[in-house]
């Protein structure tokens, strides 16, 4: 069996796991989330998405972040609730990601990626969600949507169908999700 077609159905697998774990704000989606950057990692760096490849260090590292916020936050207080992300964090967090794509980019144009603007845009989009999701914030999943808009084209670009066809799934996940946790919000309201 060719390694690619392997890491591909075993990232998509896991990554089918991952995204119903997040969808129901379950904790066992970080664990999964540590895990599952190992296959991608491998998966990307042999087809030339070093930005991809380099990005599931970060995963690994969010997914061990993630674990100890979420069980640190009690389910019953305010912090550990599904909420809207405040505004005033707007504004820092599109600066973060601004400055991370400009970053990634320059790193990936000098060492020759065929495809720096795409790889580092959807990277440093990454980077962001990940932190909105750790802190429960409903508007993730747009972020998310948007990143796997992007990815779809990347991975069939660079002749991964079953990775596109996974974010293709996470697009429509993405918003299920969006409208899940919105409501969950909702409900908040009605218990207090």
């Amino acid at each position: 069996m060719d390694w690619s077609l392997l890491l591909q159905c075993v990232g998509t697998a896991l990554g089918l796991i991952y995204l119903w774990l997040e969808y129901k704000a379950n904790i066992w989606l970080w664990v999964v989330g540590a895990i599952m950057p190992v296959v991608h990692g491998v998966l990307y760096l042999t087809n030339g998405i070093y930005a991809d490849a380099a990005m599931q260090l970060y995963y690994v590292a969010a997914g061990v972040y993630g674990l100890v916020v979420w069980k640190r936050q009690p389910k019953k207080s305010e912090d550990g609730k599904i909420r809207h992300t405040p505004k005033e964090w707007v504004l820092p967090l599109v600066s973060v990601y601004a400055v991370l794509h400009v970053a990634i980019y320059f790193i990936l144009d000098y060492i020759g990626s065929t495809v720096s603007f795409l790889d580092s845009m959807s990277t440093a989009m990454c980077i962001v969600a990940m932190w909105m999701l750790s802190r429960k914030l409903v508007e993730q999943w747009l972020v998310w949507l948007v990143v796997d808009m992007i990815s779809v084209g990347l991975y069939f670009y660079k002749d991964m169908p079953i990775t596109a066809g996974l974010y293709t799934i996470y697009c429509i996940l993405a918003i299920a999700g969006y409208l899940r946790w919105r409501r969950v919000m909702k409900s908040y309201a009605t218990e207090s």
